[in-house]
């Protein structure tokens, strides 16, 4: 088991959207309606591909050097790549316990106004970390 992978994926451009295949894993074929989404479509279903074959043992191909991938009108390539550790421990849902200091009042507060800690930090750090 790796924890970086780089597969190429075919992308193909029509009039409603982008159709994405990975040649080195059949049944792996996201879609968008544009480029930016057709990125993070495709870096999420590659994430999820390869957990999934993980998780029930498959053997994970080598992937397939872009060049020898024959291409149509309308198709492009780009390289996905993933990395898998984090999304590996967000999949198994473990939790961490932290201890951590606020002032005083903010602590009054934020009790008084029934603010649940947990749920406030980790939307906190989702968004400083970009993960929403």
């Amino acid at each position: 088991m790796k924890d970086m992978y780089t597969f190429p994926a075919v992308f193909e451009i029509c009039d409603n959207g982008i159709s994405i295949l990975f040649p080195d894993l059949p049944g792996c074929l996201p879609c968008a309606e544009n480029l930016e989404n057709a990125i993070k479509n495709a870096k999420e279903a590659l994430l999820l591909h390869l957990y999934g074959m993980e998780e029930d043992n498959e053997e994970i191909p080598e992937p397939t050097a872009f060049y020898q991938i024959k291409l149509h009108e309308n198709q492009t390539i780009m390289l996905i790549e993933v990395y898998m550790p984090p999304f590996r421990e967000k999949q198994h849902k473990k939790f961490v316990k932290k201890t951590l200091s606020i002032p005083s009042w903010i602590n009054a507060q934020a009790e008084h106004a029934g603010i649940n800690f947990s749920k406030t930090l980790q939307e906190a750090l989702l968004q400083k970390l970009h993960l929403n």
